[in-house]
């Protein structure tokens, strides 16, 4: 896997741009990698439901749970499907909306210097053994890349956010992921 830097993107993954994004305070100043879980409608995998929340386009009308969450305006700079194909929204030099109010080692505003990964699944369920192989690929490529970034600074969104957040859950497994990135 490799990033290019200059446009923020992974090569040969498909790229669908979010909205819900904008400039970093500072650029070089991305050190942390936070992951997230996420499924469209709850507990339901596949189809185009969390694309269309990251750009905007979610129908009101199709589940009960949209209804809620329609107008919410987030994103992620990457999406790990349940069969291991990812997906970009915001280039990495740029800022995601995935923390919200958020803080990370006595620093808030975890947006401004973090990447958001968004895993396919549920806080409750086990994730895919290409998941992790994916994410894990993608952080070392992150690492190479981005000079500030490094294995061990990794954070659930509930580490971020605690209380009001509990992805990635008890389903994921840190010391598989570490032992992954050994």
């Amino acid at each position: 896997m490799h990033i290019n830097t200059e446009t923020g993107l992974i090569e040969n993954v498909e790229y669908i741009a979010s909205p819900n994004a904008d400039a970093r305070p500072d650029e070089a100043d991305v050190d942390l990698i936070v992951i997230h879980s996420i499924s469209l409608p709850p507990g339901e995998y596949g189809g185009s439901w969390i694309e269309k929340l990251f750009t905007n386009q979610l129908p009101a009308d199709v589940h009960p749970y949209f209804s809620e969450i329609h107008q919410m305006k987030v994103s992620a700079h990457v999406l790990i499907r349940r069969d291991g194909r990812l997906q970009q929204f915001v280039p990495f030099h740029l800022r995601a909306w995935h923390a919200g109010k958020s803080c990370y080692q006595d620093r808030e505003t975890c947006n401004d210097y973090s990447i958001g990964i968004e895993l396919e699944g549920t806080d409750d369920s086990a994730f895919e053994d290409i998941q992790y192989q994916q994410l894990a690929e993608l952080i070392d490529a992150l690492d190479s890349s981005y000079p500030k970034l490094n294995k061990t600074r990794l954070a659930g969104h509930s580490d971020i956010a605690p209380g009001r957040k509990t992805d990635p859950g008890t389903g994921f497994d840190w010391d598989r992921l570490r032992g992954l990135l050994a």
